[in-house]
């Protein structure tokens, strides 16, 4: 019996390609580097943007930092909006509350962003918490992010609770906390993704996360 459930939010409650792949081609054409193909840019939805621009791009870290700075000058105003709430998020967030459980959001993104984000598609009222990365970096990584949100909501019963996401970060992350986790397949990783990373159960639909959590 799961009692806390945790949500990674991009690729997961919502689908943020647009607002994200506008904002680092923003930040990458301040370095002089033009995407033609937006889609080469869905790999950084979800994992820290720090970690993403180095690895894509072969940013030192200083410029790494530079280029979420400028991904924000875009994100902040224009980017957080440009994104669409997943078909049957609202019923499935609903339906939890209704079998009296704790829903938590633990996401890498800012939390100032995601708890904006939250009230913007009017979600907010149906988290118990809301877990996520700090603006300075100290908190930057799911594993941190899942740490904190079980510290600060008291939880020791980790059999009782589930981790939510669509990336391995999300499943690396439960698993480094003790915690079982769904790798859903509507967002942006795949089965092999998933399974590589260990996750406990499979979801290809956002109403097939019921069928692990309510008996």
């Amino acid at each position: 019996m799961y009692n806390y459930i945790l949500f990674d939010l991009d690729g997961t409650l919502t689908d943020p390609a647009e607002g994200i792949t506008n904002s680092v081609s923003y930040a990458l054409e301040k370095f002089g580097i033009i995407v033609s193909d937006k889609r080469e840019l869905y790999k950084f939805i979800g994992p820290p943007l720090v970690d993403s621009f180095m690895e894509y791009y072969g940013f030192s870290e200083e410029d790494a930092n530079k280029a979420v700075a400028y991904y924000r000058e875009y994100f902040k105003p224009k980017g957080i909006y440009e994104n669409a709430i997943y078909d049957g998020t609202v019923s499935l967030l609903s339906e939890l509350k209704k079998q009296n459980k704790t829903v938590i959001l633990a996401t890498s993104k800012p939390e100032l962003f995601a708890k904006e984000i939250l009230k913007y598609f009017s979600i907010d009222g149906y988290f118990d918490f809301v877990a996520g990365a700090t603006m300075d970096k100290t908190r930057n990584k799911k594993s941190d992010v899942i740490a904190y949100a079980l510290s600060e909501c008291e939880i020791t019963d980790l059999k009782s609770c589930l981790m939510v996401g669509d990336r391995n970060q999300d499943i690396n992350g439960a698993r480094a906390n003790g915690i079982d986790s769904v790798g859903v397949l509507y967002g942006y990783g795949d089965r092999q993704e998933h399974e590589a990373a260990g996750a406990t159960y499979i979801a290809e639909t956002v109403e097939d996360i019921l069928k692990f959590v309510i008996n």
